[in-house]
């Protein structure tokens, strides 16, 4: 039996299922895993696009969950893994954090005294790699119904030279690119906004800003507070604990583009106080980190204060499928003195 097809069981309890199926109640301590695998079966006018959609995947997420499934025809009764178990992304468990290599959003809310926390996680589109999306902390600034859209020169040279010339100012409507709701970020020229073309949701194809599904940030948006802290990462590889096993979610490794002079901007998340220079001025291709670098990297930070130890065959399995569903990689080390991590 294909053990992607299997429906996972999972600690993190849907919240208001009804209503929202990306809300998942933040699991105990020692769990790091939310959601669960699933399977719909598709009909005769579905595309994938329109099942990711419906059950709040991008387009990298259902098309690599679902090799040799046609993504415009995938047939009326073909059944169609739904990759929605998650691993939570490192780092503190607050505000928003976007995870590039993932191409998704998770927002942590204030938790209600009394009431359990939740996290909240939808697809997200990002920059294109000559117009990449930075790396860093910032935070929400400003909140605007109904944006207009000033697009920068750079754009406006852009598509002058295809031939489809922008105005200085593009206002609220169907042809605005930024929706009807954008959340703008401490790091100038930066945005979380919605979209008049849904259908790119899930892929590198932006400017730079963080596109979402309207009817997600249609719901997020008046559940985010300004300052909101907003931490952007790049994290192909993500592993957290299942009670005592180790579980990793691996996705492929994002190539990266920077200015001549800065190449050493793809090797850590940079605090955005720094002063690097703004997306698309980037000129040179830079070698991404070996899968395995990840792999490493979040192992000893996952088992920093907890023994474990990873099964090296199952995760180069996962590297190769690199398809963003979880998986079994390893188990913890009971009564052992140090972090496998250290030794």
């Amino acid at each position: 039996m294909n053990p992607l097809r299997i429906t996972l069981t999972f600690f993190g309890v849907l919240f208001a299922a009804s209503l929202r199926a990306e809300i998942y109640e933040l699991p105990p301590e020692g769990y790091d895993v939310v959601g669960a695998v699933a399977t719909v079966t598709a009909r005769e006018e579905d595309t994938l696009i329109d099942i990711a959609r419906r059950n709040g995947l991008g387009y990298h997420d259902i098309v690599r969950a679902n090799p040799g499934v046609n993504i415009w025809v995938p047939g009326q009764g073909t059944e169609v893994v739904l990759p929605t178990r998650f691993v939570l992304p490192p780092g503190a468990r607050r505000g928003i954090i976007l995870n590039l290599a993932e191409y998704r959003l998770y927002y942590f809310p204030q938790p209600v005294e009394g009431e359990p926390a939740y996290v909240m996680t939808y697809p997200i589109s990002i920059g294109r790699m000559d117009w990449e999306t930075p790396l860093g902390s910032t935070s929400v600034v400003s909140k605007v119904t109904d944006p207009s859209w000033y697009p920068p020169q750079s754009v406006r040279e852009e598509h002058a030279a295809d031939g489809r010339p922008l105005p200085r100012v593009v206002p609220p409507g169907p042809d605005n690119p930024l929706g009807k709701y954008a959340m703008r970020l401490g790091l100038p020229g930066y945005l979380i906004h919605s979209t008049n073309r849904p259908a790119g949701v899930g892929m590198r194809v932006t400017h730079g800003c963080i596109r979402m599904f309207p009817e997600d940030i249609e719901y997020l948006f008046p559940n985010v507070d300004m300052n909101t802290p907003v931490r952007i990462i790049n994290a192909p590889v993500k592993i957290g604990w299942f009670g005592d096993e180790l579980v990793m979610e691996v996705h492929p490794v994002l190539e990266a583009a920077v200015s001549e002079g800065n190449e050493e901007l793809v090797a850590a998340d940079i605090d955005v106080d720094t002063g690097v220079e703004a997306a698309g001025e980037s000129e040179v291709l830079v070698q991404p980190k070996d899968p395995l670098t990840y792999v490493t990297e979040q192992f000893i930070a996952v088992t920093g204060s907890r023994a474990g130890t990873l099964d090296w065959d199952e995760v180069e399995v996962l590297i190769n499928r690199s398809d963003g569903i979880p998986a079994a990689a390893g188990t913890g080390i009971k009564n052992a003195a140090t972090s496998a991590a250290s030794q």
